[in-house]
Parts: C-alpha cells; sequence; structure tokens
C-alpha cells in the first residue's frame, strides 16, 4: 500500500516544487512567528498558487484567533487547517463550522498516558497528527527533530479518522516508522531540510523512495 506523506514548513517556490515533484501528497505552511519555517500571508499566498491541484495545501497554525485565521483564509488558498497548539476539542469544532474547511488536529505523544486524550480529538476532527510531544521550556509545539516511542502505537485499535505520524521522522528512519505503527500517512519537516526552513530536494526525493512500496 501507498504511504502518503506531507512535508511541511515550506518557505521557497523551488522546495514546494521539489516537494510535490516527490510525489508529497501534503504541502505545509507554517503560520507562527516563533518558527523559522515561518511565512507571511503573502509569501503562503504565493507558494500556495504554485501548488498543483490535488496536492493539498495545509495550513498550520498555533492556537490563532478567528482574527488571524479569517486573515489567513482570506488571503491564502488553502484546502485544511492544522491545529497545533493547545485547542479543545470544542476549538477544533468552531473552526472546522467557521471556515468549511477539514481540519487537522497535532497532538504530542511521550507515554501511553498521552493515547487517552485522543479520542475526543477524533469526533471533531477530519484527520489527526500524531506528533512527538514538545521538551517542556520548548518554542515550537512542533518541528523539534523528536520521535517518540513508536511502540507505543503498535497493534493498537486506531482512530476513526485518517491520522499521520509525525516527529523525527528522516529518510533513513521512515520505514522503520511505518513498519512498527501501522501509519498509512506521515509527515516530515526538519527531516529534510539542510537548514531550518530551507528543505533539500535529495532529502525529499530519498524520503520518497523509503517509502516506496518495494522497501
Amino acid at each position: 500500500m501507498t504511504i502518503a506523506f506531507k512535508v511541511c514548513g515550506l518557505t521557497r517556490p523551488q522546495d514546494v516544487s521539489a516537494a510535490v515533484q516527490s510525489g508529497a501528497r501534503y504541502v505545509g505552511f507554517v503560520f507562527f512567528p516563533k518558527s523559522p519555517r515561518n511565512v507571511t500571508l503573502e509569501q503562503a499566498r504565493a507558494l500556495a498558487l504554485a501548488v498543483p491541484s490535488g496536492v493539498a495545501k495545509v495550513a498550520l497554525t498555533v492556537d490563532a484567533e478567528d482574527a488571524d485565521l479569517d486573515a489567513l483564509v482570506a488571503a491564502v488558498p488553502v484546502d485544511m487547517v492544522q491545529l497545533h497548539g493547545h485547542e479543545s476539542p470544542d476549538r477544533v469544532a468552531e473552526v472546522r463550522a467557521r471556515y468549511g474547511l477539514p481540519v487537522m488536529k497535532a497532538l504530542g505523544i511521550a507515554s501511553a498516558a498521552d493515547l487517552a486524550r485522543i479520542d475526543s480529538y477524533a469526533e471533531v476532527a477530519d484527520q489527526l497528527l500524531i506528533d512527538a510531544k514538545p521538551p517542556e521550556g520548548a518554542d515550537l509545539p512542533g518541528g523539534n527533530g523528536l520521535a517518540f516511542d513508536w511502540r507505543l502505537l503498535a497493534g493498537r485499535k486506531y482512530w476513526t479518522k485518517p491520522w499521520m505520524l509525525a516527529g523525527g521522522l528522516t529518510p533513513g528512519n521512515v520505514a522503520e516508522a511505518v513498519r512498527l505503527t501501522g501509519a498509512r500517512q506521515v509527515d516530515v519537516s526538519s527531516g529534510v531540510e539542510s537548514a531550518p526552513g530551507l528543505k533539500d530536494a535529495g532529502r525529499m526525493a530519498a524520503f520518497a523512495k523509503a517509502l516506496a512500496p518495494s522497501n
């Protein structure tokens, strides 16, 4: 079975093109000023307009207010909103209803105890992103290059909504991550970069190759 993948944190036209060429099913743009991958609405609009149809454009936001989301959705032709902060299930439902766009909710995992709260989000989100929980005091909720113990997901009953595995994935470990978790979708950011915010075409191609059915 083909594994779909998302390249998140794109900042340059050539990186968007390389991600699409590598076979990415989703491309992600970060709207969070603390991130080295942050883009302005103007930058994101130009990048999004270059994405061909059939590739989903995802806007990553962190505890964004309605006014910020209003401006984002008005300016940038996105296909999905990714909520990567402390948004409650009620907030997820609000965002979904307000904009009529699919919502992906990111949830950080560090131990088995963290899995318990996922079910309540599966009831309201269109997709789930299962990521590594950021370390205490971290400035970024994701994109830290950290993985969680994938064995936490091994053999478990999965959620009713599509989900995506994230956190510390690289061309060298993504095949093993998929084998251990059963993930059918994965997300990569820092694992295909030459520097924070700068994607590497060769690494994206290697990531895609590692997910090919023959591997």
